[in-house]
């Protein structure tokens, strides 16, 4: 495992990193058609994804952190607030997208992402965080887990 480069930064995504991240928002949802045919994206991905990632940085109960080398965002994690109303703690981060470009993969990207995320969760009083990602997807199984993960729900879907 190779370290992070020295030159890579990590901070919150602001409203000029809205393309790189909706790019990889993309990138991320065409690789998870890849896991299961039930996530096959629809025509106008981008357009939804552009959309998605612009609310997400207005809304206070979104959080983005981005890895950025030189200007380029080579990653990102996008956790949400959400209220859980029959379990406590009454609040959770859920981390709904995470996703390094494969060129930057391998260098503690991820799990610094990770602890940038945990960390703003932590100032805002959150002490629950859960990650959804294709059940298929073995190398965010075993992330996951390397973190401190472990499964507590599953969700079964089909086609009708």
């Amino acid at each position: 495992m190779a370290k992070i480069d020295a030159g890579v930064k990590f901070r919150d995504a602001r409203k000029g990193d809205a393309d790189a991240v909706t790019d990889l928002v993309v990138r991320l949802k065409r690789l998870n058609e890849e896991f299961d045919t039930m996530l096959k994206v629809r025509d106008d991905v981008r357009e939804q994804a552009k959309a998605y990632v612009t609310n997400a940085l207005k809304d206070r109960d979104s959080i983005i952190i981005v890895a950025e080398r030189e200007g380029r965002v080579m990653g990102f994690v996008k956790v949400e607030i959400l209220d859980r109303i029959f379990n406590e703690p009454g609040t959770e981060g859920r981390v709904q997208e995470f996703y390094i470009m494969p060129e930057f993969r391998k260098h503690e990207i991820g799990t610094e992402l990770m602890r940038h995320a945990l960390g703003k969760l932590k100032q805002r009083g959150i002490h629950l965080v859960s990650a959804e990602f294709p059940s298929q997807n073995r190398i965010s199984v075993e992330f996951y887990a390397k973190q401190g993960f472990r499964p507590i729900t599953n969700i079964h879907a089909k086609m009708l």
